[in-house]
């Protein structure tokens, strides 16, 4: 049987069978040098034998145009499915909100996550995701407790819930940590240990400001926007002035910051932020506490507001040499308040951002990851809000919030403090009360007595 000429090409041999012959060493290397090609090629001949043109390769101007237009684009779908959300309701936000949190998770345990050995250890992935869990179960319960008592502690499946929901959190953690234990193994101490510790950082550093985040948008909207809003502001006044006069760079781990990028932020931030709060202050649905999560734009909210929103009348007497009355004013103390919040945004939260990014160095990695298409991963983009969210909680609870006893509050103490016979009697006196006002009529309070008599046989 005659062997086959060498000139004749046998497809299902594929790169190996050019012309019959082995690939030379200026073969392989080509070969190799183009890692990113559909199939092995060799001297510009396909795997058909066919010549194939490779495409021009995309100028350094074309690779930014492109990733301008995209993140361009990214950046209005975000800005609009923002208000979208804020004007729908207070529950589309904290959703939102909810969302971000757990996708921020992800790409934080993940670039961690980086050992190939870490896949063959049994729950790791799991205990991770227990973990938070177990976090927002704690955190939201907490809120949701709070803010809707005069709801869970009426009910008779919330109640048990409501009443022991630290004790049952407790729990649910303590479950895991124990599971965590019995799933050590020799060998892989140090990196369940340290997956461990990362995890609980990561909760620290994202879930629990994500909480006080929700906590603000129940406090009022404006507790969230503005934050928010001042931020990203911030961001984009740092970016114009950097390129228009910036020249010292501001620290190494953001080379691209500049000193006068940063303080002229600051100064249009301040001026923004004055401007915004005007606006914002008008509106009840943004400045109103959360009473009703069905509430939106359209139906609004209906409060006595926080006496920070309402205009004080200042004077200032001008020195006797200039021969002028006094300048009276009315503003609110919001506008004061506003500065504060303005110039953290603008010189605390943007180390969020350092923060972030010298994380990114020590993992070696450009992003946390690929959520938004020319933005890199969520992360990259809430870096500053966490703790600027953080901040604007502590500052409102500090100087601004005013406590007054709340409906849900009185119920807390009559629930908790209160024998079943005391809350009727306490029942049985506001009755008696409300018929004196004349509020309701005296068929309720003969109700309320013929109801305590009952108890007491």
């Amino acid at each position: 049987m005659s062997k086959p000429r060498r000139s004749v090409q046998f497809q299902h041999r594929g790169s190996n069978a050019h012309h019959g012959r082995r690939p030379s060493i200026s073969d392989i290397s080509e070969a190799v040098s183009d890692p990113g090609s559909p199939g092995p090629r060799m001297n510009g001949i396909s795997e058909a034998g066919h010549d194939e043109k490779e495409a021009p390769p995309q100028s350094e101007y074309d690779k930014k145009k492109q990733t301008f237009i995209t993140r361009t684009i990214w950046t209005l779908v975000m800005i609009a499915g923002f208000f979208i959300a804020m004007f729908a309701g207070h529950i589309y936000v904290i959703g939102i909100v909810t969302a971000i949190q757990i996708v921020s998770f992800k790409e934080v345990i993940a670039i961690a996550d980086v050992p190939s050995r870490a896949k063959n250890l049994p729950f790791t992935r799991s205990l991770n995701w227990y973990f938070l869990g177990t976090a927002m179960y704690f955190l939201y319960g907490e809120s949701v407790i709070y803010y809707f008592k005069h709801i869970v502690l009426v009910d008779r499946v919330l109640l048990p819930f409501a009443t022991h929901h630290r004790f049952i959190s407790f729990m649910l953690y303590v479950i895991g940590f124990v599971f965590f234990v019995g799933s050590l193994q020799k060998g892989h101490y140090r990196l369940q240990f340290t997956q461990f510790a990362w995890t609980h950082m990561a909760i620290g550093l994202i879930n629990f400001e994500a909480h006080l985040i929700v906590n603000n948008i129940f406090e009022g909207m404006i507790w969230f926007f503005l934050p928010a809003s001042l931020v990203i502001t911030n961001d984009i006044f740092a970016y114009i002035c950097g390129i228009t006069f910036g020249r010292t760079q501001l620290i190494k781990l953001s080379p691209k910051k500049t000193v006068e990028g940063f303080v002229g932020a600051w100064i249009l931030t301040i001026f923004f932020g004055f401007a915004m709060t005007n606006v914002l202050m008008r509106y009840k649905y943004f400045i109103c506490p959360v009473n009703d999560l069905g509430a939106n734009i359209f139906t609004g909210l209906h409060c006595n507001p926080n006496p920070v929103f309402l205009p004080q009348t200042h004077t200032i007497h001008l020195p006797l040499l200039l021969h002028q009355p006094p300048v009276t004013f009315s503003i609110a103390p919001m506008q004061f308040h506003i500065l504060v919040f303005a110039t953290f945004a603008s010189l605390i939260a943007p180390f969020g951002g350092f923060f972030a990014s010298g994380l990114k160095r020590t993992f070696k990695v450009k992003d946390f990851g690929e959520s938004i298409p020319g933005h890199g991963g969520i992360t990259d983009r809430m870096d500053c809000q966490f703790i600027m969210g953080f901040f604007a909680f502590m500052y409102y609870q500090s100087f601004i919030a005013v406590y007054r006893t709340s409906v849900g509050g009185v119920i807390e103490m009559a629930v908790q403090g209160l024998s079943a016979e005391e809350q009727v009697e306490v029942l049985r006196g506001l009755g008696k009360y409300l018929v004196g006002q004349g509020m309701v009529g005296p068929e309720v309070a003969e109700c309320l007595a013929g109801v305590v008599a009952k108890r007491r046989k």
